[in-house]
């Protein structure tokens, strides 16, 4: 089989409920789709989602990269040797994470598509259904409560909460629902919000509520606070923003700062990178959730498919497409009282001539 075409379309997308975390706030996003044809009239479709902060990218850089790098690297290449393909281009493309991760998901899918089996079961089927959370921005406490009401009606039992702008008020916050809704389990993301002596504080105010995750607390300038944090608390401490490579996976591991790690495949490069990164965490024990940015129905799709593949990855955060107005992915997989479902369709599930 080899590459015959590869063509690609920017979806600029707004979100039906812009949201702030500690950093920003965000009210829209531009998605890439790219499709690659073979000669075996196999189509793999991958996604991109650049953005400046999380995967050092404009759309600008994504388009530049896929007519520039990608489309004439691509163009008569065997698929199947894709460990080479992607070496050679995360070369090429340098930090472009969210561009090498749209290929690399482009190429999974048709590999699974040729094996006649849903992408998971290609990577190796470990289960077929997890629990995602759903996440609350920065806001006061009346409107995150409402908001966690809304969660809790259609059926989500996890919820994360963003915080790290303001102490105080982010621990009434974690009260006041946990409160409302004793058997809800909660998350919490600082952001890079916090200092150690905040995090610390934070954790020891919120202890009754048995808060499952602490989300990187603090400044990704200073990773040894990350370990002090862990080092302190009593909950499990994840990274983040932290992680963007397998090194970063390596050393985080390697000098005990954390006790999770959170998996993005816009971030990391992909599937690819994200299973050997997966890897590692195995190895140290680590516990791995999968995680999302703003991302049409595709990308959400490839994290799932991946989630479903490992055991080691037992937590998702897999909802960065449910405030895309008009995603034109959103039906490839299903969610249902906060359980996220793969089709038993071939690779991520999509096809022109199912849709």
């Amino acid at each position: 089989m080899r590459i015959t075409n590869i063509s690609f379309e920017r979806l600029d997308l707004k979100l039906s409920d812009p949201y702030t975390i500690a950093y920003e706030t965000i009210d829209r996003t531009s998605n890439f789709i790219l499709k690659i044809e073979t000669d075996g009239r196999i189509v793999g479709y991958g996604c991109a989602a650049p953005d400046p902060v999380v995967t050092n990218e404009s759309p600008g850089d994504v388009t530049d990269a896929i007519k520039n790098i990608i489309i004439p690297y691509l163009r008569g290449k065997d698929p199947f040797t894709y460990a080479l393909l992607l070496l050679e281009l995360k070369e090429l493309l340098g930090r472009r994470s969210s561009a090498l991760a749209m290929v690399d998901m482009a190429l999974f899918d048709l590999m699974s598509k040729k094996a006649e089996v849903p992408l998971y079961k290609f990577l190796g089927g470990f289960r077929n259904y997890i629990a995602t959370s759903i996440t609350i921005g920065i806001m006061g406490l009346d409107e995150t409560l409402s908001h966690a009401s809304e969660f809790v009606k259609q059926g989500f039992t996890i919820l994360k909460i963003k915080g790290g702008s303001n102490l105080e008020e982010d621990i009434a916050k974690m009260r006041s629902i946990h409160e409302k809704y004793p058997n809800i389990e909660l998350r919490f993301d600082g952001n890079q919000g916090y200092s150690v002596k905040e995090s610390v504080a934070f954790v020891k105010a919120t202890a009754a509520i048995g808060i499952e995750i602490f989300e990187q607390p603090t400044k990704i300038e200073a990773e040894e606070r990350l370990g002090e944090v862990t080092g302190q608390v009593s909950i499990p401490v994840m990274a983040d923003e932290s992680l963007k490579t397998l090194t970063d996976a390596f050393r985080l591991a390697q000098n005990e700062r954390v006790d999770m790690i959170n998996i993005k495949l816009q971030k990391v490069g992909g599937i690819w990178v994200g299973m050997h990164i997966n890897s590692v965490a195995k190895a140290a024990k680590l516990d791995a959730m999968v995680g999302c940015i703003d991302e049409c129905g595709l990308g959400i799709a490839a994290g799932l498919h991946f989630a479903l593949s490992r055991p080691n990855i037992v937590y998702a955060d897999l909802d960065g497409h449910l405030d895309i107005i008009d995603d034109p992915y959103h039906s490839i997989f299903r969610l249902e009282k906060g359980i996220l479902y793969p089709t038993e369709e071939y690779g991520l599930g999509y096809s022109e001539t199912n849709f």
